[in-house]
């Protein structure tokens, strides 16, 4: 779990913009301090791609580090509160088609944040300036000479190597070669043996400085504290706080819940009380200036493929976190940011396959469009606003079934007569108010109609007040109303 986490916490924070020894703190504490107060017995903590979006938005909004904390301490007394409220079951209110939106999106934006860095681009914006100005007109292989200017060969050979030690590592043959190795930490060692190749071959290829991990001597003097002064000064940081809060509950749950169906003894973790280890664990990770953290289901998977069967290995895992940033940051310096950025655009495409978008596609359009609201949403403006987007559109498809759902229509002809026959179904609620109503229009003159609600174990007042307002006036209209298992309600008295 170590192996598999280091290469993991530098990239998140390298990621999410923060200080790199803000993930390997949020790695210790959430195997220490987290896994001993959770009940979940194999599932491991830590700082999570699904939050890097939000994070660096929020760091780079503020512009002060203290202040960013400071809405983490406040994500984990939210989920603190959750916890001892007993909103546990919160995640079973989030449509999947949404939640894999969320995933999707923040995929596709890890990608697209890791691309410089995969190419040495040294240049400060890639997207604003870079990317667009090597399409922008047809002399493409003039753009071309000029972009190559701005990016570092010795940088790109890394990660391609990177990725293509990933991507062998999916073949069955191999993967089972490389169980006692994870690969993230061969592609670390791979990417720190090839810069040392470069010094001694090819000096011209060698990497920057500014392009290798810079763990600080001295962890401890590089902390920084939250500024508790501005605590109440700005409503935004309770907000930035609120949100992390919610989205890492939710991506704690749904992670625990995956993990606890891998494990071998079918052990259930009790999910109220994994919100509380996790809140404990976020107000630690704010008050030492460590990143938010999630139960994260890559290290969960990771851990039960290890052999784990109890706590104590992520627990371990988080104490050899703690002692590698101590005695061997001199190592952990030599790491290029192109190998772990290989490790983040894998996890990325594995976030937004193109076969989760077809599979998404073949559900239909109930299915796909929250999905692809969802994404298109969160890439154009926020990740909360993208799930709330989702969420409507997932609220629609369920209130137009409703709609379809609660009342039938059969009409038969008795002599010359026409006969009407509206059965409610067994729910039926104010949603279905206008429709009901359209319905009871259309009927014609000297007709009979009968509306039976004998099936019905819930019928909203509002539709038992348009009944009722049906009925005391269908006599005006010579309609013959025959009510079954409706209660009438006192029109006039409402009026």
């Amino acid at each position: 779990m170590f192996f598999v986490a280091l290469p993991l916490c530098l990239g998140i924070a390298l990621a999410s913009g923060a200080p790199l020894y803000a993930g390997i703190m949020t790695g210790v504490i959430g195997g220490i301090i987290t896994s001993f107060i959770s009940g979940s017995q194999l599932s491991v903590s830590g700082p999570a791609a699904g939050l890097t979006t939000i994070v660096s938005a929020s760091i780079l909004a503020w512009g002060d580090y203290r202040i960013f904390i400071l809405s983490v301490v406040i994500a984990g007394l939210v989920q603190v509160i959750m916890g001892l409220l007993r909103f546990g079951g919160v995640a079973y209110y989030f449509p999947s088609s949404v939640i894999k939106g969320m995933l999707a999106a923040i995929g596709i934006l890890l990608i697209s944040k890791q691309i410089p860095l995969a190419l040495g681009y040294d240049q400060p914006d890639f997207w604003r300036s870079g990317f667009p100005s090597l399409v922008a007109d047809k002399n493409f292989l003039g753009n071309l000479t000029n972009f190559n200017h701005h990016i570092r060969r010795g940088v790109v050979v890394i990660t391609l190597f990177s990725l293509g030690i990933l991507l062998m590592a999916k073949i069955p043959f191999i993967k089972k070669k490389l169980k006692i190795i994870p690969p993230p930490l061969l592609v670390v060692l791979a990417g720190i043996l090839l810069n040392e190749f470069y010094h001694f071959t090819m000096p011209d290829l060698a990497l920057n400085p500014t392009q290798l991990v810079a763990i600080p001597d001295n962890l401890f003097a590089q902390i920084q504290f939250p500024d508790f002064s501005k605590l109440f000064s700005n409503f935004k940081i309770w907000e930035d706080g609120i949100i992390i809060g919610i989205l890492a509950s939710l991506e704690t749950l749904l992670c625990v819940e995956a993990v606890d169906k891998l494990d071998p003894s079918h052990r259930v973790t009790p999910v109220n009380r994994e919100l509380i280890a996790q809140g404990i664990g976020n107000m630690t990770c704010g008050l030492v200036g460590a990143l938010p953290m999630t139960a994260v289901i890559v290290r969960g998977a990771a851990n039960v493929d290890a052999g784990a069967r109890t706590k104590l290995s992520s627990v371990t895992h988080g104490i050899f976190l703690l002692v590698s940033v101590l005695t061997i940051p001199f190592l952990m310096n030599r790491i290029p940011y192109a190998s772990l950025s290989a490790i983040l655009l894998m996890t990325g495409y594995n976030l937004s396959k193109p076969k989760m978008f077809r599979n998404m596609f073949s559900m239909g359009l109930k299915q796909f469009l929250p999905f692809i609201f969802t994404i298109v949403v969160i890439l154009s403006t926020d990740l909360l606003i993208g799930v709330s987007i989702g969420l409507f559109v997932s609220m629609y498809f369920i209130i137009q079934s409703n709609f379809k759902a609660e009342f039938i229509i059969e009409k038969t002809m008795q002599h010359i007569t026409e006969v009407y026959y509206i059965r409610l179904h067994s729910t039926v609620t104010f949603l279905n108010k206008r429709k009901l109503r359209e319905a009871l229009d259309k009927i014609p003159q000297y007709s009979v109609l009968t509306i039976d609600g004998t099936d019905s174990h819930f019928i909203d007042y509002d539709v038992l007040e348009i009944i009722s307002e049906f009925d005391s006036k269908a006599h005006d209209r010579h309609i013959e109303v025959h009510l079954k298992g409706i209660e009438k309600v006192n029109v006039q008295a409402i009026h």
